[in-house]
């Protein structure tokens, strides 16, 4: 078979708890539905890091972190294992996100149309997007912070505004429309096609059209209950962490330290509102490839780069280590190359689906890669999951009371590490798959303490070995 056009979809900040044929009957996601009932699920992956920018480096590297030297947003982040693709003779192109630093480095890409400023502060905050060109040369003025700050309801909101303006230039539906538009307009030519299409949503602010809002807000949705007893036994960085958020308004959010059930509600309906509408333009993306003649010899991909608390856990957003933001869902779709319909719980990380793409390519791995191909698995071969899964975050704006902390998670159980800490967090997740009682100073949990902490100390001395050189010729 020869070499497969590769379309590999990433959302901003999509919890696994959103696809319908996953078990989650409170969201509509028929073409989502399609990829997991015709394609393979990989329902135990993880993430690296719960931020955009590290998160994705690693993805597009197949290193940690550590190793990459991108720890946060705005870490300078210039290269990837795109630029294997690209040699090897692909076309490559992006559409809409990718969170690189800056955005509109090449990454290995021939063409980008880069969509990067939903509510963008911390990083280039003069770089106009395709998005921002395209609603300038409408006459509109986008939806943004400074127009929502002036809102009655700003404070109260969760960052769930809906968008009032024409439903064509939301985010998503513009990315998804432009990704559509490319594919049945720019001539095939004879190379494979590498396509990345980054949609900004469901990241906040969280803004469904109305009508979608107005769907949503009908329906109900599990809601964690957050006690006293969990916030008191969360370590002081993430205590801290609450109050900031409550203070300043990151990315059009100020969170609420005690919020009723029904702002919950309302944020969490938004949030699977933009879900759907996501769901909508991959249907339509996926029917522009059938047309063009790409699907006949095709991959298609579909993740995201990490979850959102969404008031779970008491929490805003990401930067923390819970699975609602570690545990991505992560769908590979190629009928008549791969058998299909299949759910594989092996543990594994995000980034393994690299070394899988380019062997897809028919390029070779490179050896000192720190990812492990999934290829066997999607296969249906032989395939060792993981014992453990890895992650790490430095300080930033967000972040503020630690300069670093680090998680390890096995089938059983869950370390967060931060640094020069007296403090920790050791979850049962056997027991306590909610991630809600911290066992850290339990004593009869200090083996199980100790256990993670040793593996967590050998992992990162295994990869600083075996990465050495990749990290050397990085910098």
């Amino acid at each position: 078979m020869t070499r497969p056009h590769i379309i590999f979809i990433i959302t901003d900040q999509q919890r696994f708890d959103t696809i319908r044929a996953l078990g989650y009957d409170y969201v509509d996601t028929p073409n989502l539905d399609r990829l997991v009932n015709e394609g393979v699920t990989f329902t135990n992956c993880h993430i690296t890091a719960p931020s955009c920018a590290p998160s994705r480096a690693s993805l597009f590297t197949g290193h940690y972190p550590h190793t990459t030297g991108i720890l946060r947003n705005a870490d300078r982040w210039t290269r990837s294992w795109i630029k294997l693709i690209q040699e090897s003779g692909y076309r490559t192109i992006n559409m809409g996100k990718m969170h690189s630093y800056p955005y509109h480095t090449p990454l290995g890409f021939e063409e980008r149309y880069v969509v990067e400023n939903k509510d963008r502060y911390l990083e280039e905050r003069f770089y106009f997007d395709e998005w921002d060109k395209a609603l300038r040369a409408r006459g509109i003025v986008k939806q943004q912070r400074e127009l929502y700050r002036a809102r009655a309801d700003y404070a109260t909101s969760l960052g769930a505004f809906t968008w009032d303006l024409p439903a064509d230039t939301q985010s998503d539906n513009f990315v998804g429309d432009m990704t559509s538009w490319y594919i049945r307009t720019k001539p095939k030519d004879d190379r494979p096609l590498f396509l990345q299409v980054g949609f900004p949503g469901p990241h906040p602010p969280y803004d469904p059209t109305p009508d979608f809002a107005e769907k949503y807000m009908k329906r109900e949705f599990p809601l964690l209950d957050v006690t006293q007893d969990e916030l008191d036994g969360q370590p002081e960085p993430f205590k801290k962490m609450r109050v900031h958020n409550s203070e300043v308004d990151h990315d059009s959010v100020v969170h609420l330290l005690n919020p009723t059930h029904e702002q919950r509600h309302r944020q969490r309906a938004y949030y699977m509102a933009n879900v759907e509408m996501i769901d909508i333009k991959v249907g339509e993306i996926m029917d522009a490839l059938e047309e063009k003649g790409y699907l006949e010899n095709a991959v298609v991909i579909f993740t995201s780069d990490h979850g959102d608390c969404l008031t779970d856990h008491g929490h805003s957003q990401k930067w923390t280590m819970y699975d609602t933001i570690m545990r991505m869902p992560l769908i590979v779709w190629a009928p008549g190359r791969f058998s299909g319909g299949r759910k594989i719980d092996g543990l594994c990380q995000l980034m393994d689906i690299g070394p899988a793409i380019l062997e897809l390519a028919g390029i070779e791995v490179p050896t000192e890669i720190e990812a492990k191909s999934l290829l066997p698995a999607i296969e249906g071969k032989d395939w060792a999951a993981r014992d453990y899964v890895y992650a790490e975050h430095g300080r930033d704006g967000i972040l503020q009371e630690i300069d670093f902390m680090s998680m390890v998670r096995s089938r059983d159980w869950k370390l967060v590490h931060f640094l020069d800490s007296p403090e920790g967090q050791l979850f049962d997740l056997q027991n306590d798959p909610d991630e809600v009682r911290n066992l850290w100073n339990d004593a009869d949990h200090i083996d199980s303490r100790r256990e993670m902490l040793d593996e967590l100390r050998e992992w990162r001395i295994r990869s600083g070995v075996n990465a050495a050189n990749w990290a050397a010729d990085w910098r």
